[in-house]
C-alpha cells in the first residue's frame, strides 16, 4: 500500500516509463467509421448483408447466449471504432444493428485475470486469478469459483467453451478444468503457452486430448465446432450458452496461406498477417451469425463480442500503424486506457433501437450478473458486477460507483465517474521508492496526458484509499447445487445426498428438492425444505434401491424449485451412478 503522504505525484520521464513497460503509442482520434471493403480471405467469405433489425421491446425470456472473446484485440481495430486499414464488415454490421459500447473495460490488461473477471463477476481485487503466469504455472480457478456457465447450466442451459481456456494445469479431473467449472463441452487449449500455437499437435476435447500433429489451424477448428454446437442445441430445443474465446489475433501473426488482400500492402510481414488475422476473426463472427440464422435461433439469441485486453506489440506487430488503441494511451499490459478499454458489441434482432451507442462505463464483471438476470436466476451475492439488462433493453441502468483494476504488487487503477487514478508500486514504470500516483480527468483528457495528482491532492488521496478498500479476499458465499456421486449394488439400498447453497442476496422460499433416479429404481426421502436465507444451505438425503437387474450405469438428476424476487426458479444437476451386481 502507498500512503497518501508519501505518494510520488509526478509523471515519469518518457525514457523511464518506456524502459519499464514498453513503448507507448501516440495516437489520434479517428473518424466514427472506417472503410469496409468486401474482400476477406477466400476460404472464409463474409456473411451476406442482412436487413436491419426491427425495433422490439425486449429480449425473450431465457435467450440463448453467444460470447465471442477476441485475444489481444485493441479498441481501435474495428471499423465501427474508427479503424481505417483493416476490414471488419461483419462486426461493423452487428454494431449498426445492435449496441456499441464506447466505455467497456476488460478485467485486466493481460489475459488470465481478465478472463477470470469475465467468468466470475469479480474484479481483480477480489477474483481468484489476479495475474498472468509470469513464467510459472497457469493460475487456477477453484471449486469455489461459480462461473456464468455454472449458473446457466444449473438453469438448464446446454453450455460449451470452445477455444482458449487459460487456467490451471493440463490435467483432467481437477477443479480448474472447464468441465468442472460449468461447461458441459470443452474443445480447445487449456493453458496459455499451448494457446500460442496456431497449428497445435493436439487439442483437448473435454477430459482427453485429440491428436492433430500440426495439420489444422486452431481458430478454424473452433469455428467448426462452435457451429456444430449451435446446430445441435437448436435442434434439441435447448437454451444454450456458447463461450467462444478464440486465439485471434494473438501473436504470432499466423494465418493459412498468405495475407489475403493485405499481401501487397507496404507493411512488414507481421503487420500484414496481423491485419489478416483481424479480418479472419471478423469473418468467423459472420459465420456464427449465419449459423444462428440457419438454425432458426437468431431472434432468441444474444451475441456479445469483446476483447480480453488492449492490442499487443509482439513478434513485430506495430500497433501505431493501425491506431490499434484508438485515442487511448498504451496497450496490452498497461492500466492506461489503451490497455483495458476494449470494443464491446451486443447484438440480437430482439434488441430495441438498433444502432445505439452506449457511453456508460461497463466492465467484464458485469457479464455474469447480466446472464443470470436474462436467464431468470438469482445472481450470487457480493459480486462486483451489476446486470446490464437495463442498457440492453433500454429500461434504465444504475451505473457503478467505481471500477477497479489490480496487478498485485505492481500497479492498480480506479475509475470513479470521469476521474481515473493509476498507482504504481516502487520501482515499477519508473516509480521511485515511494511509488507514484497519477490522476486524470477522462472527460477532457481521454489520452491520459495531463497528470492532475498534484493539482488535486485531496482527490488523489481519496482514490488511493478507495483502491486499498477494493482489494480484499474473495467475498462470495457458497452457491449452487451438489449431488454426491456414488455407486450402488443391485437390490440393496444406498444413500444419495443433495445439497443446495443459497449464495445469493435474497431468501429462497417454497423450496422443493427432488431426486429423479433411473427407471425402475425405488426412492424414499423428503423433498420440501424451510425457506433458505442468504448464506444458508439445505441438505436432503434420499434412499435409493436399484432393481435386481439394474443396468451398469445410469443418471441421477436432482432438481430444486423455489421462488425468489417474484420469480420462479428451477435448478438442475446430474451425476452418473454405477451399479454392480449383488454377490452372494
Amino acid at each position: 500500500m502507498i500512503k497518501a503522504e508519501t505518494m510520488n505525484l509526478d509523471t515519469p520521464t518518457r525514457r523511464a516509463f518506456l524502459t519499464s513497460t514498453g513503448a507507448l503509442a501516440t495516437t489520434t482520434l479517428l473518424g466514427a467509421a472506417g472503410r469496409a471493403r468486401a474482400a476477406t480471405p477466400s476460404t472464409l467469405p463474409t456473411a451476406p448483408a442482412a436487413p436491419a433489425a426491427p425495433a422490439r421491446s425486449t429480449l425473450p425470456r431465457r435467450p440463448n447466449i453467444v460470447i465471442i472473446l477476441a485475444d489481444d484485440l485493441g479498441y481501435g481495430q474495428l471499423g465501427c471504432y474508427g479503424q481505417k486499414l483493416i476490414d471488419t464488415p461483419n462486426l461493423d454490421r452487428l454494431a449498426a444493428q445492435g449496441l456499441r459500447f464506447t466505455s467497456a473495460y476488460a478485467g485486466a490488461p493481460v489475459c488470465g485475470p481478465s478472463r477470470a473477471c469475465l467468468l466470475t463477476g469479480l474484479h481483480a481485487g477480489h477474483a481468484t486469478v489476479r495475474e498472468n503466469p509470469l513464467g510459472g504455472p497457469d493460475p487456477s480457478l477453484t471449486s469455489a469459483d461459480v462461473t456464468f456457465a455454472g449458473l446457466l447450466k444449473l438453469a438448464g442451459y446446454r453450455t460449451a467453451c470452445i477455444g482458449k481456456w487459460g487456467f490451471g494445469p493440463e490435467i483432467a479431473g481437477q477443479p480448474s478444468h472447464p468441465n468442472a467449472r460449468g461447461f458441459g463441452e470443452f474443445f480447445g487449449f487449456i493453458g496459455h503457452k499451448h494457446a500460442h500455437q496456431y497449428w497445435p499437435r493436439y487439442l483437448w476435447h473435454n477430459r482427453a486430448t485429440v491428436p492433430l500433429n500440426g495439420a489444422a489451424y486452431a481458430p478454424d477448428l473452433f469455428l467448426s465446432r462452435a457451429r456444430a454446437f449451435i446446430t445441435a442445441a437448436a435442434a434439441a430445443g435447448e437454451p444454450f450458452l456458447l463461450y467462444l474465446p478464440t486465439t485471434l489475433p494473438h501473436s504470432p501473426s499466423d494465418v493459412p496461406g498468405d495475407a489475403g488482400r493485405y499481401e501487397d500492402e507496404p507493411w512488414t510481414r507481421a503487420n500484414r498477417r496481423h491485419a489478416a488475422q483481424v479480418t479472419r476473426l471478423d469473418a468467423h463472427v459472420g459465420r456464427i451469425v449465419r449459423t444462428l440464422r440457419e438454425a432458426g435461433v437468431a431472434d432468441s439469441t444474444l451475441l456479445l463480442f469483446t476483447g480480453d485486453n488492449g492490442p499487443h506489440r509482439e513478434k513485430g506487430v506495430t500497433p501505431r500503424l493501425f491506431d490499434s488503441n484508438g485515442p487511448y494511451r498504451a496497450d496490452k499490459g498497461d492500466l492506461y486506457e489503451g490497455g483495458i478499454r476494449v470494443p464491446m458489441i451486443a447484438w440480437s434482432p430482439a434488441l430495441p433501437d438498433p444502432g445505439r451507442v452506449i457511453d456508460e462505463p461497463v466492465a467484464f464483471w458485469d457479464v455474469l450478473p447480466t446472464l443470470a438476470d436474462l436467464a431468470g436466476i438469482p445472481a450470487p451475492a457480493h459480486l462486483d458486477g451489476t446486470s446490464l439488462r437495463g442498457l440492453l433493453d433500454g429500461s434504465g441502468f444504475t451505473g457503478h460507483s467505481h471500477l477497479l483494476w489490480n496487478r498485485p504488487d505492481r500497479v492498480q487503477a480506479i475509475r470513479r465517474g470521469d476521474w481515473k487514478a493509476i498507482r504504481f508500486a516502487p520501482g515499477v514504470a519508473g516509480a521511485g521508492p515511494g511509488g507514484r500516483f497519477e490522476l486524470y480527468d477522462l472527460s477532457g483528457d481521454p489520452g491520459e496526458r495531463h497528470n492532475l495528482a498534484r493539482a488535486r491532492p485531496h482527490l488523489a488521496a481519496e482514490l488511493n484509499a478507495a483502491i486499498d478498500a477494493s482489494i480484499a479476499p474473495d467475498p462470495r458465499l457458497p452457491y449452487g447445487m451438489r449431488l454426491t456421486s456414488t455407486s450402488a449394488t443391485a437390490d440393496r439400498p444406498c444413500t444419495v445426498t443433495v445439497t443446495l447453497h443459497n449464495g445469493s442476496a435474497t431468501t429462497w422460499t417454497d423450496l422443493r428438492i427432488r431426486l429423479h433416479p433411473p427407471a425402475g429404481w425405488h426412492i424414499t426421502g423428503q423433498g420440501r425444505h424451510a425457506p433458505l436465507r442468504p448464506g444458508a444451505s439445505a441438505t436432503l438425503r434420499f434412499t435409493l434401491t436399484p432393481p435386481a437387474q439394474a443396468t451398469p450405469t445410469g443418471t441421477l438428476t436432482a432438481t430444486a424449485r423455489f421462488t425468489t424476487g417474484g420469480r420462479h426458479v428451477r435448478f438442475r444437476t446430474r451425476k452418473k451412478i454405477t451399479t454392480s451386481m449383488r454377490t452372494a
